[in-house]
């Protein structure tokens, strides 16, 4: 496997990464944001990822895969009904909808989302390191 190629696995990782802390960060903002009906409701977002496999060779051994983002989907569990006639957003019948956001949920997303980010920042690191003492060796 070339640098190239684990900068690109490294690189593609920490792109998924940023992607699935964006939408931790959208649910935990939009966690207390009330409705007046069920269908205008925040909905809880995840991103969806691939693994994409590259460089295969004939003994079907694979040099690489790098993650793909192939869509930030809605969560499809059922928003929270509280009766609270005096809400100004409440209905006829005094309920007030808010989103499906679990927040202990969404902060344990945000820090394995965050470590996962640190690992390959650390690769990153480690690559650099490792072609610099490359160069170093042809130096002597």
């Amino acid at each position: 496997m070339t640098f190239r190629q684990i900068t690109q696995i490294a690189g593609s990782a920490m792109t998924a990464q940023t992607v699935r802390l964006n939408t931790v960060a959208s649910n935990l903002a939009n966690a207390q944001s009330a409705a007046g009906t069920e269908a205008e409701a925040y909905r809880a977002r995840k991103p969806v990822f691939a693994s994409v496999f590259e460089g295969g060779s004939a003994d079907g051994t694979v040099a690489g895969a790098r993650v793909q983002v192939l869509d930030v989907v809605q969560s499809d569990e059922p928003v929270r009904r509280a009766h609270e006639p005096d809400h100004p957003l409440a209905d006829a019948d005094g309920t007030v909808y808010y989103p499906n956001v679990n927040p202990v949920a969404e902060m344990t997303d945000m820090m394995s989302a965050s470590r996962a980010f640190e690992t390959n920042v650390e690769v990153m690191g480690r690559v650099k390191q490792m072609q610099q003492s490359l160069l170093r060796l042809g130096e002597g």
